[in-house]
């Protein structure tokens, strides 16, 4: 819908003549083709079909006294015909067309000899004021913005799409000289991806925000609410880890999973945070806080984890199924966030918990 065209990359060729634009298009499949993670790379097929190409001579039409328009009013209905009414025959309707037999406009000669009405009611053979000529034309002029284009049309396998478009744009401006005229433009289902990858990007930056703004409000200090937020580079490196060690490919499905993951590894901050300050409310030093605190939040922790840990395996494993496109990518990133966070989030919060909190006489 967005490129008119069904492949991932559209390359869209803008200019007049339409055989130099196939060649250019021939030129750009040829130079893109051998591109790492391009596949199925094709330019629209320009079929040479027999015509009939009527072109009106502006001086005679001039001297017989008939205006352009009429011209072109009376090929168009003389030889393809206008609707004039519709014919019903039971459930089934017809279109009812006004134009010329097929003895009239079958044979060239014909279409030479039809009579054309001059300004003065004189019948004036077509072939006086219009050139009638037997030739060959595209079978299909494609047009966007009311300029004629071609599009070379390319998939991306085993890659992302953003720097697929990159190395093409790369190679074609090096190896492509383009003609006074002519111009290129990109498109396709990485359009649509690019302003979806801007609007998690967007979300994603919101939801941090959000979550700062949450935790600061609950624990009235922008020092535990940091601490807490730790957990978020924890979870992501082990995010990042399981995009290397699978695809590579920074996916729409893997974000959202980067955003699911932003809540799992704050809620597991909560719970430590919360544990710490309740029994620092009791009066105990901070190496009690820290130790029992941690025991007290580590089956709840683990248990939560594993919970939706084993319910993401599956959807993991199942990457090549059918149905699963998006689920496995952000199951997997879900998957080694939690992973990374929860081991992580054992050891490193409690430290720095204690570094922050720790006072004189409470020292290890």
């Amino acid at each position: 819908m967005l490129s008119g065209t069904r492949a991932n990359i559209a390359v869209k060729i803008f200019g007049a003549d339409l055989n130099r634009l196939y060649t250019i298009s021939k030129e750009i499949q040829s130079a893109i083709v051998g591109i790492p993670g391009l596949v199925d790379v094709g330019v629209e097929p320009q079929i040479e079909i027999p015509q009939i190409q009527i072109k009106a001579r502006r001086e005679m039409l001039n001297h017989y006294g008939i205006h352009v328009g009429h011209f072109n009013e009376f090929v168009d209905v003389a030889f393809a015909g206008e609707k004039v009414s519709e014919v019903y025959e039971g459930n089934q309707r017809f279109d009812l067309l006004l134009r010329f037999d097929e003895n009239n406009r079958g044979k060239i000669e014909n279409i030479k000899n039809t009579m054309i009405d001059g300004a003065n009611g004189q019948k004036i053979p077509l072939s006086y004021v219009a050139d009638v000529v037997s030739t060959t034309g595209p079978n299909t002029i494609n047009r966007e913005n009311v300029g004629r284009k071609t599009v070379v049309s390319v998939n991306v396998a085993g890659r992302d799409q953003k720097s697929a478009v990159e190395e093409i744009q790369q190679v074609v401006s090096e190896k492509i000289k383009l003609p006074e005229g002519y111009r290129i433009e990109y498109g396709g289902q990485f359009e649509a991806e690019a302003e979806a990858s801007r609007t998690l990007v967007l979300a994603s930056l919101l939801s941090l925000l959000v979550i700062f703004l949450l935790l600061f409000n609950e624990f009235k200090s922008l020092k535990t609410a940091s601490i807490i937020l730790l957990n978020l580079p924890l979870a992501l490196i082990g995010g990042v880890f399981s995009i290397w060690v699978t695809s590579g490919i920074l996916s729409i499905p893997a974000i959202i999973g980067f955003i699911t993951l932003f809540g799992v590894a704050t809620r597991n901050g909560i719970l430590l945070v919360s544990r710490y300050q309740n029994l620092q409310e009791e009066g105990k030093p901070i190496r009690e806080v820290i130790l029992e605190g941690s025991v007290d939040r580590l089956s709840p922790i683990l248990m939560t984890a594993l919970t939706a840990g084993l319910a993401l395996i599956p959807l993991a494993i199942a990457g090549d199924l059918p149905g699963n496109e998006i689920q496995s990518p952000m199951a997997k990133v879900i998957l080694g966030g939690l992973l990374t966070s929860t081991l992580l989030n054992i050891f490193v919060v409690p430290v720095v918990y204690y570094l922050t909190n720790k006072k004189k006489g409470n020292e290890i």
